[in-house]
């Protein structure tokens, strides 16, 4: 049956090469669609690490200001955290969760290096976005006059450093000390990669520009105003800027899913143009092939082989044109391209082998399934 399949196709091979190359092509693009797709949902399913729910990011803009700066900011926290409807409040550096801001490097430790972000925060910081280290502890402010800078990082720059080693009073980078590490801190949103990030300690003259605040559950807008206006009193000259990070969050989101939308549609329409080009050419082939197949079930041919056999050469012509692009798709894994994990890649070829199998297969039933229907007595008295 197989070596009359490949028979039946080779004697037509320049009628069905356009349609391989097509199912090539088509191969492709869903090899990239469904590689950006399993690459954001493994990204999703893993903890984003912290907590975003009722915490606001409070942006302080100085503006000209240049009087008394350090004493400024000391007395705003000092009233923030003094509101009943504040739980915590915490100073950090610009590049908090899910904004667009980014501060990153090396994080060393002897001859081991890997590349992460860097965040500046103080003992609040846990508090504030609910995080739990997994070993050690976060720093205090009694901290600030030890001989080493501590610091915290994540379970992701603890594997990259140290591997199975606990890390705990270990001296990393320029004179830090590692207290503690945390698990994951995906600070741009679930659909990002859990990367390396060092956490430092600032002191009581950081000039810090970003307040995280988190609120009891049902706070309104009511204490924004009233909070802003606070503000204003202490520092006239000053601008400030309320975000909520459930909302900057959704911005990265949005962020995130526009270009696999983007590359879904494209992919839509190839794959419909394909399974079109499939329908039509079985059609075709049914009209052309009248007498063989009245034959065929003249000499005993059931419905069912009728169904197999063109069902059978779709699925042959999808083999070649899938083989070919499993060809170059694995070179993706294999060479660690875009250093993405290779079971992304290995996922991706899967997902796409059996959409197109699955495309081609319900393409083929319908007009298969009219062949089937034809009457030997019939086809053999039309010819």
């Amino acid at each position: 049956m197989l070596s009359h399949l490949f028979k039946l196709i080779w004697n037509k091979k320049r009628h069905h090469t356009l349609l391989m190359v097509e199912i090539w092509v088509s191969f492709l693009v869903l090899f990239g669609v469904m590689s950006l797709i399993s690459y954001n949902f493994k990204n999703y399913v893993e903890p984003i690490g912290f907590e975003y729910e009722n915490v606001w990011a409070l942006d302080l803009n100085k503006n000209q200001d240049t009087t008394a700066i350090a004493d400024k900011l000391h007395i705003i926290l000092q009233k923030i955290r003094s509101y009943p409807e504040v739980e915590a409040a915490s100073r950090m550096s610009s590049n908090s969760p899910f904004s667009f801001n980014t501060s990153n490097g090396s994080i060393n430790y002897k001859k081991t290096s890997v590349h992460g972000d860097y965040y500046d925060a103080d003992d609040a910081f846990i508090h504030t976005l609910g995080i739990k280290p997994i070993l050690g502890t976060w720093f205090s402010q009694s901290d600030v006059v030890a001989k080493f800078k501590p610091v915290v990082i994540n379970q992701q720059a603890k594997e990259g450093l140290f591997g199975e080693i606990n890390p705990i009073g270990k001296i990393i980078g320029d004179n830090q000390k590692v207290v503690g590490v945390i698990g994951n801190f995906k600070a741009k949103g679930e659909f990002s990669d859990n990367r390396p990030c060092i956490f430092n300690l600032i002191d009581d003259k950081y000039i810090f520009n970003k307040v995280l605040i988190k609120v009891k559950p049902g706070t309104d807008a009511n204490f924004e105003a009233k909070l802003t206006k606070e503000i204003a009193s202490v520092a006239k000259e000053w601008t400030t800027e309320v975000s909520y990070l459930t909302d900057q969050r959704q911005n990265q989101h949005n962020l995130a899913l526009v270009p696999v939308i983007v590359f879904l549609i494209i992919t839509v329409f190839l794959l419909v143009n394909v399974a079109m080009g499939l329908f039509g050419i079985l059609n075709l082939n049914i009209a052309k092939r009248r007498e063989e197949i009245g034959v065929r079930r003249a000499m005993g041919a059931t419905a069912g082989n009728i169904k197999i056999q063109f069902v059978g050469e779709m699925w042959v012509i999808a083999t070649f044109g899938v083989l070919i692009g499993i060809l170059f798709a694995v070179q993706f894994p294999l060479l660690n391209v875009f250093n993405i994990e290779a079971s992304i890649y290995w996922m991706a070829i899967g997902l796409s082998i059996v959409v197109l199998y699955g495309i081609v297969t319900l393409c083929a039933y319908h007009p298969s399934r009219q062949a089937a229907n034809i009457q030997p007595a019939m086809a053999l008295h039309e010819q």
